[in-house]
């Protein structure tokens, strides 16, 4: 994926022998920086704990933003768990070229995505890489892929404050917000709280915490039934002094039209859910282009 290696000499070095090493250095900061500089707002999507919807959130934020008006890109760097190809219905390989770099998949008309789901030959292939190499791939999936101008690009990143988180703080230098997700229940509270800890160390503005699961409307009755208890991310928000984006209630259509490939707020209206995903969006549009 790189311009620049070993065996070839990369445009911007004289030298018919090939880049230096501070030369190849040079050159891939120069690439980034340019990248960089057509997205206006970078957000990171974080989640202490597996199995919170954070992708979900991902895939929903980075699509209602799109319904809005703004050009997005969604970069899965969840490398072990790459489902944000699956979730917007793009079943291809492989990556295609273009004059300026690695060409990104649509799902929809400025709404653009790159996943190394796209690199894997069977889905079913685990990918078994030690930190220095998902490294590189996260900064590979800015600096090589062509992402044009872009007013959002949402970064949806694996469970934890691990190697992933890490690479993007660090390639990206300057995040614009971090969104952490968690369900209502202490377990997982407990562990989204370490996330805003790990934003608030790496200098990284917390736009908020959203409340995911929180309740069931039961069509027949229209109650809400607490299947995850209610509130307890909007208590940990306030605890920590960060926003509350919004309690997301469960709606079984999120899962089928996640497992769809058609985004539940691209298709979905006027349903709690559907509503509660476009103001979290409107929310994080608001505090980012405030700034």
């Amino acid at each position: 994926m790189s311009d620049c290696n070993s065996e070839n000499a990369c445009s911007s070095c004289s030298s018919a022998a090939g880049c230096s090493t501070d030369e190849k250095k040079l050159h891939a900061k120069q690439q980034l920086d340019a990248r960089l500089s057509k997205i206006k707002y970078k957000i990171m999507v974080m989640s202490g704990k597996g199995g919170v919807g954070k992708s979900t959130v991902s895939v929903s934020l980075a699509s209602a933003l799109h319904s809005l008006g703004y050009s997005v890109g969604i970069m899965d760097a969840d490398i072990h768990g790459p489902n944000v190809p699956k979730m917007f219905g793009l079943t291809q390989k492989g990556v295609r070229s273009g004059e300026n770099g690695i060409v990104p998949f649509e799902a929809a008309e400025g709404l653009k995505v790159m996943s190394v789901a796209f690199l894997l030959e069977n889905d079913d292939d685990a990918i078994i890489w030690r930190a220095p190499v998902k490294h590189g791939m996260i900064e590979q999936f800015i600096s090589d892929v062509d992402w044009g101008e872009l007013d959002f690009i949402i970064i949806d990143l694996p469970p934890g404050t691990g190697d992933e988180p890490l690479s993007v703080a660090h390639v990206i230098g300057a995040v614009d917000g971090a969104v952490i997700v968690t369900t209502p229940q202490e377990v997982a509270l407990l562990d989204s709280r370490k996330s805003v800890t790990f934003a608030r160390k790496l200098n990284i503005p917390i736009l908020g915490i959203v409340e995911n699961m929180s309740g069931m409307v039961c069509p027949h009755c229209g109650e809400t039934v607490d299947l995850f208890k209610s509130g307890g991310g909007e208590k940990a928000a306030s605890e920590m002094e960060v926003n509350f984006l919004g309690r997301v209630p469960i709606d079984p259509m999120v899962v089928i039209q996640g497992d769809s490939g058609k985004p539940y707020v691209l298709e979905v209206k006027d349903t709690p859910t559907a509503i509660a995903f476009r103001k979290i969006a409107e929310n994080v549009a608001k505090q980012t282009i405030a700034k």
